[in-house]
């Protein structure tokens, strides 16, 4: 008996190749959304320990509804505020 050669892939293997990719998807979603995001504020106005932040957003507040209250955004510390009031820069004066 003669072999054919097929170039049609096994339902199953496409189906694995789609939830890897939307599993790729969702991984590189998850990791923007996590990031900090510190919209004209500094890094060291937003370099405010996890214990010392000083809530400034509310329940689901977006990072860009955070930036717009003033406030640093940074979700990588789960437990503490990830919507924070920035530490105020000292100004020099002589």
């Amino acid at each position: 008996m003669k072999r054919v050669l097929s170039c049609v892939l096994e339902p199953t293997v496409v189906m694995a190749a789609r939830a890897l990719c939307m599993l790729g998807l969702v991984l590189a979603l998850l990791s923007s959304s996590s990031a900090e995001e510190y919209v004209g504020l500094s890094a060291n106005q937003c370099a405010v320990p996890a214990k010392d932040r000083v809530d400034c957003g509310y329940p689901q507040v977006t990072p860009k509804e955070c930036n717009n209250r003033g406030c640093c955004f940074d979700s990588r510390i789960p437990g503490v505020p990830w919507c924070f009031k920035p530490l105020q820069e000292a100004e020099c004066t002589f």
